[in-house]
């Protein structure tokens, strides 16, 4: 009697023990959505420090946390360039597997001096392959500066090589309210990013077009208000959730993009 019951005991110890590897397994299957960009997606540590918010702090709620988890990796000050040289793409692309996302937006700081003492953060105008020798006061040392194009090119080759899906977002619009009224200007950034997108064949959000459209809707009060009143730039909380609404927004209107699939 005492044989039997060992044996029952450790068969079922062993159907435990394999129905907890399957649980394990399983959760380490789960995808993540990986965010990169900069302060528009997350300001400081996203926790809304001067009332300043990003998108990205919201958005995983509109996720269903049970299959995906978003993981916000985005950091203020940063530009397509310095989010790679600085070291921050390496620390995000060692963590991707096959089947996560990578979702990026980045041109707001683009547009700074390649060589400035301040951040030396920008990058060439345009998405060809030009490049410039560069001294950064920074670093103290010589840079081959490239091409904004260059630099999302990068992005996405190498979320390609982790057998990953990348997703490219045309950057935020700036405030545009203007002497009491809503004037809406083309950006440069916006355009330049979904043209990358469609040479390389991927997914894009006109994050842009999306939000301009909202604005153009509504009053110059109604869209002042979803910004801070410290620069023209960033968005307080009620203008990140918007932001963060019309991303989702975009992402649906995307044929075939399986990160559809965990939305709530």
């Amino acid at each position: 009697m005492k044989s039997n019951k060992t044996y029952l005991t450790l068969a079922i110890i062993g159907v435990f023990i394999i129905f907890s590897s399957f649980i394990i397994l399983k959760q380490k299957e789960k995808p993540t959505l990986f965010l990169i960009g900069d302060s528009t997606v997350k300001n400081g540590k996203g926790k809304g420090d001067g009332s300043l918010w990003g998108w990205g702090s919201f958005i995983g709620e509109l996720f269903n946390a049970e299959k995906i988890t978003v993981e916000n990796d985005a950091l203020g000050g940063t530009s397509s360039r310095t989010f790679q040289t600085n070291g921050l793409w390496d620390a995000v692309l060692v963590k991707i597997k096959k089947g996560d996302f990578v979702m990026m937006q980045f041109g707001h700081n683009d547009g700074s001096a390649l060589d400035d003492t301040a951040r030396a953060r920008g990058t060439i105008k345009g998405i060809g392959m030009e490049s410039r020798d560069t001294f950064n006061p920074i670093k103290k040392k010589q840079e081959v500066v490239y091409t904004y194009g260059w630099y999302m090119r990068k992005f996405i080759n190498d979320i390609k090589a982790k057998g990953a899906t990348p997703i490219i977002c045309s950057p935020i619009p700036r405030n545009p309210v203007k002497d009491g009224k809503v004037v809406l200007a083309t950006d440069s950034y916006a355009t330049w990013s979904e043209e990358i997108a469609k040479a390389e064949k991927i997914d894009f959000i006109p994050l842009n077009e999306i939000i301009k459209d909202k604005y153009a809707a509504s009053t110059a009060d109604q869209v002042k208000a979803y910004f801070t009143e410290k620069d023209h730039t960033h968005t307080n909380e009620e203008g990140a959730k918007l932001n963060s609404l019309s991303v989702v927004e975009g992402l649906k209107l995307l044929k075939n993009n399986k990160l559809q699939n965990y939305l709530k």
